[in-house]
């Protein structure tokens, strides 16, 4: 997991998998998406994200092709989600609270 979130840290590897999300992608296109950086830069960025099990490259020929490996990002997805899922449950309950407390007053001013 701590490979995958160093990873992920990195705005240009979250550019790239953002690329390769839907579909299988050439290193020669995905680099050709980064005009500000130079290819052995985005080499570098893909051979972090393999490393980190965020992608799948297939070799064809002198070519490589790149795809996301959904299942790279399980663990750290569980581990967000397991963080935000106690306090966002929190803020419900207490946004139900506070909807059926204004319910019970709407109710008490429509008796009056």
């Amino acid at each position: 997991m701590n490979d995958a979130l160093r990873a992920v840290a990195d705005p240009t590897r979250r550019a790239i998998l953002v690329l390769v999300r839907d579909c299988e992608v050439s290193a020669g296109d995905i680099a050709g998406e980064f005009a500000d950086i130079s290819r052995p830069a985005v080499s570098q960025h893909l051979r972090i994200l393999v490393a980190a099990g965020l992608l799948n490259v297939r070799r064809a020929g002198n070519r490589r092709f790149y795809r996301l490996r959904p299942e790279g990002l399980t663990e750290a997805a569980t581990f967000i989600e397991q963080m935000w899922s106690a306090p966002l449950d929190r803020l419900k309950h207490a946004a139900e609270r506070e909807e059926r407390a204004h319910a019970d007053n709407e109710d008490a001013k429509g008796e009056l």
